[in-house]
């Protein structure tokens, strides 16, 4: 193992935003960065697909809390403002009704209090309320859980010197006896509005009905800092990253699968790949699936504590995607829209309990013309059309599956988004099914973001990203600490990076 005072040598098996958020950050605190990445581009589902003149970003296409990003950049001295162009979006989403209602979810508070009490009086301060509860639980989440290695509330005290009664007050202010939607119904008393801030946990991929009451910080973070998009799309995210790195020095291998995890001495030293070959680090961090790289890529090292802790914890939703080159674009829509279920409850209860696609669901669309006209050809769309499945389960074959559930979801469009002529404008087409995101991001199941956010006490951990099992090794990436959505993906890379970097200056081992 290196000094304090040299630098590791490290490995990253992925090119996922957290893996390019930790390359980035170990590379400008001068540590030699290798990125082994399966695919043969850069990026992980931050991913583009063009055709016919359409350009669509094919996994996020939303970006809050861009400060996250910013203090990447920020490690190398970078002003993530002269490498990206950010637009903030208002309204966030426009949410369309099976009866005809339209809601906008603005970034002002007081706008949406006066919205909201319109609807249904009384829920002007309850929204107030709710903002105010969020932010309560941003702020205890920046205190305990953001920024540091977490698997679990053990790791957010210390109980030898911080536990105090100010701790126990803020440890009790997570709700943790309540959930997501019941936060929510508590003020809000309107159907459609609740179920329109109940989205706001599909930034995990989890039910609201089972979702910790702590998730609610979620929306304080979304109307504190806003919604952006990079023009170019999210995809210029990744770019600017692989810029950045490769001016840090860091090196790149596509189209280079990693078989296992070598160790020695039960410390992690390298990896092999597919073909056999050897390539020796001081340390690895793994941007794949967390519970996949302990199950797939260390082999004869016991997991067993993990394996309880986290094997038997659900996958997260997968998904449905649509990417659709329309030959006009529809003025009605927002950059975000969503077109909702008749039945929320109904709808999850087929996705998270049943595990069958929902007979009614929740169609996200994305339609970025209006903020950037180079996502299509003169007066057309690039319409990205997201609706949330269950996770692969045995004896579903979405080959067979996909093309009733297309129409399932272009019937709901046509009826209730405003769209009765979609199929005919449809140009160019692209889709991905559960499996299809198995096979091409590699994540358990299909599930789009990691496990699960479901329990009052834990649902709020994912595994953390120092591993407990074993020296040496990080995990970054949304299956990881803190879990899903853009900026967390971003911030899962910096901590396993600084983790990493601190336990080298500390003891001159990782």
């Amino acid at each position: 193992m290196p000094s304090p005072e040299k630098k590791a040598s490290v490995i990253v098996i992925g090119s996922g935003l957290g893996g390019l958020a930790s390359a980035c950050t170990l590379a400008a605190r001068g540590h030699h960065v290798t990125v082994i990445e399966a695919n043969d581009w850069l990026g992980g589902k931050a991913a583009e697909w063009r055709e016919g003149g359409y350009r669509f970003d094919m996994g996020p296409t939303i970006l809050t809390i861009p400060r996250v990003l910013k203090r990447i950049f920020q490690e190398a001295g970078a002003d993530m403002h002269a490498r990206l162009d950010l637009r903030r979006l208002d309204p966030q989403w426009r949410c369309f009704f099976e009866d005809g209602n339209q809601i906008d979810l603005q970034q002002d508070v007081e706008n949406m209090v006066q919205v909201l009490e319109e609807l249904c009086t009384g829920d002007g301060e309850g929204y107030r309320d709710l903002i105010a509860a969020s932010r309560n639980l941003h702020d205890i989440s920046e205190k305990f859980f953001f920024w540091k290695s977490v698997g679990g509330i053990e790791d957010t005290l210390d109980l030898g010197s911080s536990f105090t009664l100010r701790t126990l007050r803020d440890v009790l202010r997570l709700r943790m006896d309540s959930t997501f939607a019941k936060e929510i119904r508590k003020r809000i008393q309107n159907p459609q509005a609740a179920q329109m801030l109940d989205h706001l946990t599909q930034y995990v991929g989890s039910n609201p009905f089972a979702a910790p009451a702590v998730l609610l910080g979620i929306a304080h973070m979304q109307m504190h800092d806003g919604i952006w998009y990079p023009m170019g799309g999210t995809r210029a995210v990744p770019e600017a990253l692989v810029q950045l790195a490769t001016e840090l020095g860091v090196a790149f291998r596509t189209k280079t699968r990693v078989r296992k995890i070598l160790m020695k001495n039960q410390r992690a030293c390298g990896i092999e790949t597919q073909t056999g070959e050897h390539l020796a680090a001081d340390a690895v961090i793994s941007n794949m699936d967390s519970v996949r790289t302990m199950r797939e890529l260390l082999h004869d090292v016991p997991t067993k504590k993990f394996e309880q802790k986290w094997g038997r914890r659900k996958p997260a939703c997968s998904g449905v995607v649509l990417y659709l080159g329309l030959d006009r674009a529809y003025e009605h829509l927002a950059h975000h829209d969503f077109v909702f279920s008749r039945d929320p409850e109904d709808e999850f209860d087929s996705i998270y309990n049943k595990g069958i696609p929902a007979p009614d669901p929740t169609c996200y669309l994305a339609a970025p013309s209006k903020t950037d006209p180079s996502v299509a050809p003169p007066g057309g769309e690039a319409l990205y059309v997201l609706v949330h499945t269950p996770w692969i389960h045995a004896g579903q074959n979405w080959q067979d599956l996909f093309p009733h559930y297309r129409q399932v979801i272009l019937d709901k469009l046509k009826r209730c988004g405003g769209m009765p002529d979609l199929e005919d404008r449809i140009r160019v087409e692209h889709h991905l099914t559960p499996q299809d995101i198995h096979e091409r991001y590699s994540p358990l199941r299909g599930a789009i973001y990691g496990l699960a956010s479901h329990g009052r006490i834990n649902g709020a951990f994912k595994p953390a990203n120092r591993s407990k099992e074993v020296a040496g090794l990080y995990l970054a990436g949304g299956a990881t600490h803190p879990g899903a959505g853009m900026p967390m993906a971003l911030m899962s890379g910096w901590i396993a990076a600084d983790c990493l970097d601190q336990d080298l200056k500390t003891s001159g081992q990782l």
